[in-house]
């Protein structure tokens, strides 16, 4: 089934129409499917049907409205809470996930030993729940009941994490917990107190924001896309950009940047909006590896887009202590940057390449799709708006109810009974995977917080880096994109702004700077080699070959490599510390130089750059990135330079050839 129904031919022809990839590529929803099952955990799940689906479906239907009413109504004690979120949270895990990623499926299978661990896992947080009075009274003088307990949590939850979101935090948190455990002197009792049974370890800090707040945008998210959000701003992409030159990679970069800041999975998104646009650039005439990497590079980018940012806005407030509104308006322009890079390296490959868009004929109107299919922005709007007068969870709660009255508009869109609880079911579903990531990221900031490891690290940086920022930001960032590897956006940046950006706010570096460097070099390990799980996802759509693809998608992205490190040693690129004249100059410059930077990766500006070309611009467009008067004004004069070569160039005629 294609992603969009195709028009019949009885509808008017003013209609938009998506075709069915079926029919160009070959690739099937089952193709979709297993591309989404090899390179995203979330979607290698059992298979059931029958009595059993149904009772996994409500089942997970129970969990979601749970956590709503944790939020709203239940008012227990903070541990109970926790502890038991936690507790359906790995009991479902194992319900839902198999033991190993692309094993053979069985219908209405779970073996004995998922059982077992289901059972332990969950019944260990509610023997927590339950024992509660007795274990704050005992304090660290637990039991040889309450110590077994405890470790078998704390094992079972790893376990649970490596089956719902891969092995790399799994080690990471191995190794930590290892670390405390074997070369520490606190007593086992002490370890295993902290891990498991108070506010620091995994029912800790990640696990508040996920089981408060979190767990309702990503049932808000389940709900908008039951409305067809994606639909919609895909057909935007269309009206605006698709008539340009390589049109479809430009509308590529838009609805991927507009669908990814919502869906909190850059995998995801590429399967998804990729299996519309990637097709749509192959007949465009862009290269299969191009194509694939466009989609990948967008997708990814969508993460760090606000006013969302894949959900990590909202755990930036927790972790920075600064409001909503400064985050969300501080993060504009680097994001802007990133698609900018993408967008102008597109139109540039087109121009060399002279690719023309798509008829007019064949896109829909501006105006009149806004008329039509407009009211599906309410809910973001009124998220927005709600996130600068209220709290979290009542913003997410009221856009949730917003998407589901917007929808009732038009019967296309309607959420009746059935959309109603396979969104919850949904909602449900991406939680396990960004919750049980939460509980393990807790236990990388218990040992950190309890330890003194964390002194040790920033030590450790700081002595490899000599006590220069720029080095300590290089060892930094390869870190992040270690670390980042395969993580869902919410629980990366859990991770990064535990590990890593205290590292760089001791080193000087302020600290929404330092947060929002980590968080960006965690979320580009999706499309940076060797594990690129988007640009491999965009690969096997496009069929190109993915390490090539990969590559691609990493120099598309180049401004997510270059921004940071920018706005890490000036902050104006955020507009901190900077006057309006000076934040004018900054996006101006800033836009110049990404200008320049791609102009210069791709090799061509009115005609191909030679080498020495290609140098110039290049040069020339990381110091105008860089804020500073000195720097622009050099930027200026080499980006300018090269075009005006450029442009002489092509007016020369070519010389004959034998």
């Amino acid at each position: 089934m294609p992603l969009f129904k195709k028009r019949s031919v009885q509808e008017p022809q003013t209609e938009f129409e998506f075709t069915d990839i079926a029919a160009d590529e070959s690739t099937t929803e089952a193709d979709l499917q297993a591309v989404m099952e090899k390179y995203d955990r979330e979607a290698n799940v059992r298979v059931w049907d029958g009595i059993p689906k149904v009772v996994v479906r409500y089942m997970l239907v129970a969990f979601a409205i749970y956590s709503v009413l944790l939020n709203f109504g239940l008012e227990w004690e903070t541990r109970i809470e926790r502890a038991s979120f936690v507790g359906i949270l790995v009991f479902l895990v194992f319900i839902v996930f198999p033991a190993q990623k692309g094993a053979r499926k069985k219908l209405n299978y779970i073996p004995w030993y998922d059982v077992i661990l289901a059972v332990l896992g969950g019944g260990s947080y509610f023997y927590f729940v339950f024992n509660l009075d007795k274990i704050i009274q005992n304090t660290i003088r637990l039991s040889t009941l309450d110590l077994v307990i405890g470790i078998i949590g704390v094992l079972v939850t790893l376990e649970a994490c490596r089956r719902a979101v891969g092995i790399p935090i799994v080690i990471v948190s191995s190794l930590f917990i290892i670390y405390m455990v074997f070369f520490t002197s606190k007593p086992l009792a002490i370890n295993v107190y902290n891990l498991f049974y108070t506010t620091e370890g995994v029912i800790g800090t990640p696990i508040r924001a996920c089981s408060t707040f979190i767990v309702l945008f990503v049932i808000f998210g389940a709900f908008l896309e039951k409305t067809g959000i994606s639909q919609f701003f895909i057909e935007l992409a269309n009206s605006i950009a698709g008539s340009s030159s390589g049109g479809p990679a430009k509308v590529a970069v838009i609805s991927s940047a507009l669908c990814g800041m919502v869906s909190g999975s850059s995998v995801g998104n590429t399967v998804t909006t990729g299996s519309v646009t990637i097709p749509m650039m192959k007949k465009n005439g862009y290269r299969p590896e191009f194509a694939g990497a466009v989609e990948a590079a967008s997708s990814t980018g969508g993460q760090i887009m606000p006013p969302i940012m894949g959900a990590a806005a909202f755990l930036m407030v927790e972790y920075t202590g600064l409001d909503y509104g400064t985050i969300a308006s501080r993060a504009i322009l680097p994001a802007v940057l990133y698609f900018a890079g993408i967008f102008i390296a597109v139109h540039l490959e087109a121009k060399r390449m002279g690719l023309k868009g798509l008829s007019r004929d064949q896109l829909p109107q501006f105006g009149k799709l806004l008329l039509r299919k407009g009211y599906l922005l309410i809910p973001l709007v009124l998220l927005v708006v709600m996130m600068m007068k209220a709290t979290m969870s009542l913003a997410a709660i009221v856009a949730t109810g917003a998407a589901i009255v917007v929808s009732m508009f038009s019967k296309e869109t309607r959420i009746n009974i059935h959309k109603f609880f396979d969104a919850l079911e949904n909602g449900a579903r991406s939680t396990l995977t960004v919750g049980i990531a939460c509980a393990v990221a807790g236990t990388i900031a218990c040992v950190i917080t309890t330890t003194g490891i964390g002194a040790k690290l920033i030590s450790a940086i700081v002595g490899l880096s000599g006590g220069h920022i720029f080095i300590a930001m290089l060892l930094t960032m390869v870190t992040c994109i270690i670390l980042g590897m395969g993580v869902p956006t919410t629980a990366n940046y859990v991770i990064m702004a535990t590990t890593c950006a205290p590292i760089l706010i001791k080193m000087g570096m302020e600290m929404l700077s330092a947060h929002m460097f980590v968080f960006y070099f965690g979320i580009v390990a999706d499309i940076t080699p060797p594990v690129a799980l988007a640009a491999y996802a965009g690969s096997a759509i496009a069929k190109s070959k993915p390490m090539k693809t990969a590559v691609t998608a990493t120099t598309l992205a180049i401004a997510a490599f270059i921004v940071p490190y920018c706005f890490g040693m000036n902050p104006a690129l955020l507009f901190i510390d900077c006057t309006i004249f000076e934040a004018i100059q900054v996006i101006i410059t800033s836009l110049l130089g990404v200008f320049g930077v791609s102009a210069g990766l791709r090799g061509y500006v009115f005609s191909n750059l030679k080498v020495w070309q290609r140098l110039l611009i290049i040069a020339g467009g990381l110091t105008l990135v860089y804020p500073g008067t000195l720097t622009d004004i050099i930027g200026i004069v080499l980006v300018a330079f090269v075009c005006v070569t450029s442009k002489l160039a092509k007016k020369t005629p070519p010389v004959a050839e034998a």
